[in-house]
């Protein structure tokens, strides 16, 4: 076999190689087991940010969990003064950093109130910087969910992390 076949050869071989990695990472979301059910909902809710610094977020996974124009709402205290910090999903990735923090986060407990298509899931979480590390941070999610008849989605989320004064003073 001549030079130039063996190149042509090895480069359609690589390209094939290429072509066929890059179909295995594609994925049609939504995800049957992360809408199916509550528990898959919000159980992809928490896998999407965890993981080791650096790996990429994966928002198309993300958007599928969530209906259109869903609101993420962040509530805490800075400087002692409440605040919220709302925005659509839309805003919400394209403002975001494309890679995870390198947490992982896990809840702890949850109480869910559902009614006919409707539920809204208070969750609280636990964030550990090491996947059997110790938990170094606190907080608690209530999150908004509605049955279409085929699937759950995300309408909305409000979250707030754990703190050590207290937001209301009496």
């Amino acid at each position: 076999m001549s030079n130039k076949l063996i190149k042509l050869l090895t480069v359609f071989l690589f390209s094939c190689f290429l072509t066929n990695a890059q179909e295995s990472d594609k994925k049609d979301y939504p995800l049957k087991a992360d809408v199916e059910t509550i528990d898959g909902i919000i159980k992809a809710y928490y896998e999407i940010i965890s993981g080791p610094a650096g790996e990429p977020i994966n928002f198309q996974r993300d958007k599928s969990l969530h209906y259109e124009n869903a609101l993420i709402l962040f509530s805490g205290t800075d400087n002692d003064k409440i605040y919220n910090d709302i925005v659509n999903v839309f805003d919400f990735h394209k403002n975001s950093a494309k890679t995870k923090p390198g947490i992982w986060e896990y809840e702890i407990e949850r109480d869910t109130h559902q009614y006919g298509n409707i539920a809204n899931v208070w969750s609280t979480f636990g964030v550990k910087e090491k996947v059997d590390g110790t938990f170094k941070a606190k907080g608690i999610s209530s999150v908004q969910l509605y049955h279409d008849g085929n699937r759950w989605w995300i309408l909305s989320w409000l979250t707030q992390s754990e703190k050590t004064d207290s937001l209301t003073k009496k």
